[in-house]
């Protein structure tokens, strides 16, 4: 069974997923305006996956036949400084993120709520793989620092990433 406050906590993420769809958004439109249109598009497939993300929880709340409810989203920024401070931000969200969903499971565990956390081990595997991919480019865009002509090679690069 699922208790009422964990049900509370899953809606919570719902819309720290949905706020992370926002500001990948915002950042996506933050490198367009910067003529880094590889780095725009790579900003719009995480904002389309942090989506599915909230999806994820919302379906597994109606399978459980309890109430998704769909909060307030804050407003994101707008300006980020410079592309390596797009993806700095990106990073910092995800680790917000990363301890969001552990907090979750400690609830899930320490309410035995068995189907909580096999839902939520997804999120704890995904969570690496944000966090894994978001430091590689972070690290590749302070190694060509100062190097425009590199930073555009990194944006065409990025450009290329498939939706999963």
């Amino acid at each position: 069974m699922t208790s009422k406050s964990m049900v509370a906590a899953l809606n919570g993420q719902v819309k720290a997923e949905f706020y992370a769809s926002y500001l990948y958004l915002s950042m996506a439109i933050y490198c367009e305006r910067q003529n880094l249109h590889g780095f725009a598009d790579w900003m719009r497939l995480q904002a389309k996956e942090e989506q599915g993300h909230a999806m994820r929880i919302v379906e597994f709340l109606q399978s459980l036949g309890e109430t998704a409810v769909l909060e307030a989203i804050d407003k994101p920024p707008s300006d980020f400084g410079s592309p390596k401070s797009v993806f700095e931000k990106a990073l910092e969200h995800e680790r917000k993120v990363t301890a969001m969903i552990h907090k979750l499971m400690d609830q899930a565990v320490a309410e035995k709520d068995y189907r909580s956390q096999g839902m939520l081990q997804w999120f704890v595997n995904e969570q690496i793989e944000e966090e894994e991919q978001t430091a590689a480019i972070v690290a590749r865009i302070e190694q060509v620092e100062e190097r425009m002509s590199a930073v555009l090679w990194i944006d065409k690069e990025l450009g290329g990433r498939k939706s999963d």
